[in-house]
This record gives C-alpha cells, structure tokens and sequence, in this order.
C-alpha cells in the first residue's frame, strides 16, 4: 500500500489553472519532507517542489519558481496541496509527490495527469 495518494489532475488550457492533493492516509505529514516530482513521456522523473520536513520551507525547481505554490490542510495536517497557475504545455505530465525529495523512491502512487492544451 501507498503512503500518498495523488489527485486533481486534468486537462486545462494554456494560462489556466489546477490544484493537486497528495493525500496521506491513517498518518499526518507533519515532519515528514514532501516532495513532488513529475514525469513526462520520454523523459526523466523531475523534482517540480520540496517541503522540508523539519523547517516546513518549500523550494521550487526554477521552471515552476512563481507559478506554483506548496499549501497544506492545516486541519487534518495530512494532505498538501500543488496550486499550478499559468500553466503552460511543457508542464504535461505526470505528477507524483512522495515522502522524500530525493531519488529513488521505491513507494510511488499513480500519479495524476495533468494535460495543459488548447
């Protein structure tokens, strides 16, 4: 079983908008560093985001650097979420997240699409 379960992916056109929930389920992400990655076809896995478990600070790979914010449900403290805005189509992909920022990781979920065309 999965620790983090991928969601809210879609197709949108160029310029617009989507949020992503990367859910844990029976534990809190408190502590934990969150990193979320995607895939193209043909090319490699790539880091988009990491949230560092012990600071909570969030970087973000210079292609996506003031078009993607990091958030979490500070409630149930178990889901984080990726506001992607102005999106653009070389931002297709795969997304994943996981409990890490770097590679590999052996537990990754299904992913979710994210299709950005006109």
């Amino acid at each position: 079983q999965v620790p983090l379960v991928e969601s809210g992916g879609g197709l949108v056109q160029p310029g617009g908008s989507l949020k992503l929930s990367c859910a844990a389920s029976g534990f809190t992400l408190d502590g934990y560093p969150i990193g979320w990655f995607r895939q193209a076809p043909g090319k490699e896995r790539e880091r988009v985001s990491c949230t560092s478990g012990t600071t909570g600070s969030t970087s973000y790979a210079d292609s996506v650097k003031g078009r993607f914010t990091i958030s979490r449900d500070n409630a149930a403290r178990n889901t984080e979420y990726l506001q992607m805005n102005n999106l653009k189509p070389e931002d297709s992909a795969v997304y994943y997240c996981a409990l890490s920022c770097i590679l590999p990781y052996n537990y990754w979920g299904q992913g979710t699409q994210v299709t950005v065309s006109s």
